[in-house]
């Protein structure tokens, strides 16, 4: 047996690839919407993707399976319960697809989604006992899928948490203790709050340690599992829904175009959004604009998914050498219409002088400063609600995470200085970013934020 995790940092998501090696019939789990790299590692060792399986609708990400149908002819399966607009082979309870002596079995697992199944892996036929299982999103290592994202329309997460207890404490649950968990997700996902750093672990494992599968009645559980969930980023429910859909491919051999500053600037009085992708105290020194901070060095995709309109046409302002990464980046998420970026981004600021503006960006003592001056401002504090919890915060802060700013915006007062900070100094770059692209003017944020504030003793309620 071949078996295989490709695993994608920016979104904590991971995908798999079994094969049997005598028959060289391969299926591929989860796919991300750039198939490449499944596609190379194919072909190197002789294998023929015969099927793609989606574990659900995945919210988090586009993914690849009409790619990887379209380059390779191979079915296309999900849960029984899906509809789609376009072909599907459709999975239950029990079912088994054979390359050969590695087979799999098909284990409905509902509550994250309706649709929601895991794949047991046989390296033999004959075994009694899996190789491993993967879960999708129903669990994860140390955690389990929320049942909250509104993926599906018209259920909700008490019903959806019904399934979940279901499908972790009875059918998960009693899978034997050796077998390997292989999730779909890792930490850092909004597709779950706890989720672990490792990427594989076993049924016994989690059966000792993590809080969802402690046996519970299913009202505890329901309980449990939902609460102190974060927002979900905004393009979760757009993602989910373009799963379904019969949509444009992703095209690896078309290479984002590099524009002028001319046309840059045309493009973006006609509407199009500024995505600005590089440093926090590079995109603070000058940038164009209106244009919204998106660091690279982070969590790009979600967080880009998280604040940037829906379906607008986007400008990229890149790191050097990686405006074709920042493009790919955005079309795993569905943001598919990148216009270009901007040609040598030091030299076309410098020969449009006036359309670049710099962020101002207050250190923690000068924020104190300011706050103890005639007129003070209005602090934001866009950390989780878990953060604020387990640290502390800012007397008197106004608190709206970043999931939530931009839906929020009506309860930010125009008529204040505003300083806003996260726990670190990046996501509050963005929020900033964000609200002058809204049209507030007098927009600071903090350097080092909630930790170095915290550093110099000030007044804290806890």
């Amino acid at each position: 047996m071949f078996f295989s995790q490709y695993y994608l940092e920016c979104l904590s998501q991971a995908s798999y690839m079994i094969a049997d090696e005598a028959t060289g019939r391969a299926v591929v789990v989860d796919p991300r919407r750039d198939v490449s790299e499944y596609l190379d590692d194919a072909r190197a060792r002789g294998f023929t993707v015969v099927g793609v399986i989606n574990t659900h609708f995945h919210a988090d990400f586009v993914a690849g399976h009409l790619e990887m149908a379209s380059r390779t002819g191979a079915w296309i399966g999900y849960g029984r319960r899906a509809e789609t607009e376009y072909e599907i082979r459709r999975l239950a309870e029990g079912d088994t697809i054979s390359l050969g002596e590695v087979t799999l079995e098909i284990m409905e697992t509902p509550g994250h989604t309706p649709e929601s199944i895991s794949v047991l892996v046989y390296e033999h036929a004959e075994d009694t006992v899996p190789y491993g299982v993967l879960t999708g999103d129903a669990l994860f290592i140390g955690d389990v899928g929320r049942p909250d994202l509104l993926a599906s329309a018209g259920v909700g997460a008490e019903e959806l948490g019904a399934m979940l207890h279901d499908s972790v404490q009875r059918k998960l649950m009693g899978l034997p203790d050796e077998v390997r968990l292989f999730p779909a997700h890792g930490a850092g996902s909004s597709c779950g709050k706890n989720l672990s750093t490792e990427r594989q672990s076993t049924i016994g494992e989690q059966r000792a340690t993590n809080y969802a599968c402690a046996p519970m009645s299913e009202k505890d559980f329901v309980a449990i599992v939902t609460a102190g969930q974060s927002v979900a980023p905004g393009y979760f429910a757009y993602d989910a829904d373009l799963n379904r859909r019969e949509r444009a491919l992703f095209d690896p051999e078309s290479a984002p175009r590099a524009l002028e500053a001319r046309e840059f600037l045309a493009r973006r009085a006609a509407g199009a959004v500024v995505v600005d992708a590089r440093d926090p105290q590079e995109f603070a020194a000058g940038h164009v604009r209106g244009a919204v901070n998106v660091p690279a060095d982070g969590r790009f995709a979600e967080q880009a998914g998280t604040v940037l309109p829906l379906g607008s046409e986007l400008l990229v302002v890149a790191p050097e050498d990686r405006e074709e990464e920042i493009v790919t980046r955005l079309a795993r998420i569905g943001f598919d219409r990148a216009a270009g970026y901007l040609a040598a981004p030091d030299e076309a600021m410098a020969a449009m002088a006036e359309e670049i503006a710099p962020a101002r960006r207050l250190t923690a003592a000068q924020l104190r400063a300011v706050l103890e001056g005639e007129n003070p401002p209005v602090v934001v504090d866009v950390r989780n609600c878990g953060e604020r919890g387990e640290n502390g915060f800012i007397e008197g802060a106004l608190h709206i995470s970043l999931g939530e700013l931009p839906g929020r915006l009506d309860e930010i007062p125009r008529d204040r200085p505003l300083v806003l900070h996260c726990a670190g100094g990046h996501r509050s770059s963005i929020a900033a970013s964000l609200l002058r692209h809204h049209g507030f003017t007098d927009v600071s944020d903090v350097l080092g934020g909630y930790t170095a504030w915290a550093l110099l003793n000030a007044p804290v309620s806890a």
